[in-house]
């Protein structure tokens, strides 16, 4: 399993009360994608570029990250992170529920723990969901960092050590990808927002004084 893949199973795993948005999630799998292409060598972050490295060297046998890294920009100026992020992120949580679904890492339930549109979907109880567990109780640093991007709480009380204090997200790398992703996030809640207000004004005009 991939830090993707782990994000995915403990936001699933959150419960209907603690249900993440499609777009949030989907932008923080896409900068876990990179996380884990950053410590594979695979790519390289030069201020808000992402700078391909040597041949791709993704988990072993992981499909989606190996996909990841094919569709990374190797020419130069490169990606810009955020770029990176809303065109990798587009739908990726439909993504990553497929793939877990065909790994049978997920199960749909009627009374399911997350809705995605129609359906609902809940992890099994499998070595990869014990992983993701076990890196969530173990408040791992990257992980902890991009589920609390999408509003997941690990759990850390308010005098905790914040994130620069953290081991693991001492990396530039590291803490520029999550950077980028906590933008992208709200950015696009203000997107959310703006349109609540504009279909709001236009129902107000069609309705009358």
């Amino acid at each position: 399993m991939t830090t993707a893949k782990d994000l995915f199973v403990i936001a699933i795993d959150q419960g209907p009360e603690h249900a993440v948005g499609q777009g949030d999630l989907s932008l923080a799998l896409a900068g876990a994608e990179l996380i884990d292409l950053v410590g594979a060598g695979a790519v390289t972050v030069d201020g808000d570029r992402v700078v391909p490295g040597g041949p791709p060297a993704p988990a072993p046998g992981d499909r989606l990250l190996g996909e990841a890294a094919e569709r990374l920009t190797r020419q130069p100026p490169y990606e810009r992170i955020e770029d990176w992020l809303w065109r990798r992120g587009r739908d990726l949580s439909s993504v990553y529920q497929t793939a877990l679904e065909e790994d049978g890492e997920l199960t749909r339930k009627r009374g399911g723990r997350l809705s995605f549109g129609s359906e609902r979907v809940e992890p099994v109880d499998s070595p990869g969901r014990r992983r993701a567990a076990g890196r969530w109780e173990a408040k791992e640093p990257v992980l902890a960092a991009l589920a609390s991007v999408v509003g997941i709480d690990d759990g850390r009380s308010g005098d905790e050590p914040g994130l620069d204090d953290k081991p693991g997200l001492e990396d530039e790398a590291v803490t520029t990808v999550v950077a980028a992703v906590h933008d992208a996030v709200m950015e696009l809640e203000a997107v959310r927002q703006r349109r609540t207000i504009e279909n709001a004004a236009y129902a107000n005009l069609w309705r009358g004084p």
